[in-house]
């Protein structure tokens, strides 16, 4: 199951590039946690690092937030 991780970034400002440096990981492994191939410890990074609840990572977007095609 794919992860919210484009618009999440987006909409915090930040981008996968700082993320996956934020939390000293490559970007081919933040794209594959993006596509579901992770752990949750990652998961569990990934939220603190952008400020959200793990389940925001899975949820669709709220009613009225703009989203980003893929």
């Amino acid at each position: 199951m794919e992860i919210r991780l484009k618009e999440l970034c987006q909409k915090k400002g930040t981008t996968q590039k700082d993320l996956a440096l934020k939390l000293g990981v490559t970007e081919m492994t933040l794209s594959r946690a993006a596509k579901g191939n992770t752990s949750l410890p990652l998961l569990e990074r990934i939220a603190t690092a952008l400020n959200v609840p793990v389940s925001e990572l899975f949820e669709p977007p709220k009613e009225g937030e703009i989203t980003c095609p893929k």
